[in-house]
């Protein structure tokens, strides 16, 4: 991974959202730039021109954390955009290395809380967007995602065929996941699971590269979403997403229906359909269970 010039890329997309009116600046006369200048954004934050101009470049080695603070709060960063600058910075101010690991064994209760969770879809994902574990109605929700080894959301969802089939608002599901790709990177910037997920999507798929060049950041904690389940249609599920404190890099994501809704109905009857005999969701639990 570039980390300079993805710090650089960074802070040049977060100038370009801001006004000057927006920033309690006069803009006054010809403007090259639809956002911030980069002198606009030193003086906001206290800085010298050419001292934020090498941050912008990358190189932020001994920059402080008041500093860091003063460029977010210049740029009007929210909290996760805010995180995702200092960890672009530490990754920058440091000699490539291996990164954390990305691999992380999902410690046996947490599997014992997902599979006791019998009415609520729930997986655990980790940064990159693997899909490391579940429980039965988290696999039948998931179940076209699972059809591929390992089972990866930024994978399916780019490319896939059925994708847009499965998730309906798929435009929203593609901007989340390169989003929550995007924090992942700069925090595990040399790790090969990411930077190989990445290049491989980014090779394939114009619509990751689109949304890559963004560079847009976000926390993937709580909302709804909508899917298209082959078997019971459609389900409008609300989700929260904890971090494993016991693996970090790890996030379980449990899902809800509004009680009495279709959504509701269709969750009952998916864990009908799991229940079955010759099911391959059972029968993968089965198999699951026995290993």
């Amino acid at each position: 991974m570039a980390i300079a010039n993805d710090l650089r890329e960074f802070l040049m997309t977060r100038r370009a959202k801001i006004t000057p009116e927006q920033a309690g600046l006069i803009a006054g006369g010809r403007r090259r730039v639809s956002g911030l200048r980069r002198e606009e954004v030193a003086r906001l934050a206290g800085v010298s021109t050419e001292y934020y101009v090498q941050i912008e470049r990358g190189r932020v080695s001994g920059v402080s954390d008041e500093v860091l603070h003063a460029v977010a709060t210049a740029l009007q960063l929210d909290d996760t955009e805010t995180a995702h600058l200092f960890d672009l910075a530490r990754a920058a101010g440091k000699r490539a290395g291996p990164g954390r690991t990305v691999r992380q064994p999902v410690p046996e209760g947490v599997q014992a809380l997902l599979d006791s969770m019998v009415n609520a879809p729930a997986i655990v994902q980790n940064g990159h967007l693997d899909l490391v574990a579940a429980n039965a109605l988290g696999r039948a929700l998931y179940a076209p995602v699972y059809d591929h080894t390992p089972p990866n959301l930024a994978r399916f969802i780019f490319l896939d065929d059925h994708a847009e089939e499965i998730f309906p608002n798929w435009q929203k599901a593609a901007d989340d996941a390169v989003a929550l790709l995007h924090v992942e990177a700069a925090r595990s910037p040399y790790a090969k699971a990411v930077t190989s997920l990445i290049g491989d999507l980014a090779t394939r798929s114009e619509a990751f590269r689109t949304r890559w060049a963004a560079h847009d950041v976000k926390a993937h904690q709580r909302g709804t979403k909508l899917f298209r389940h082959p078997v019971v249609g459609e389900l409008t599920l609300r989700f929260e997403g904890l971090a494993v404190t016991s693996a970090p890099g790890l996030t379980m994501i449990g899902y809800t229906a509004e009680a009495g809704s279709a959504s509701a109905e269709a969750l009952q009857l998916l864990s009908s359909w799991i229940t079955a005999p010759g099911t391959e969701v059972r029968a993968a639990e089965e198999k699951r269970l026995a290993d």
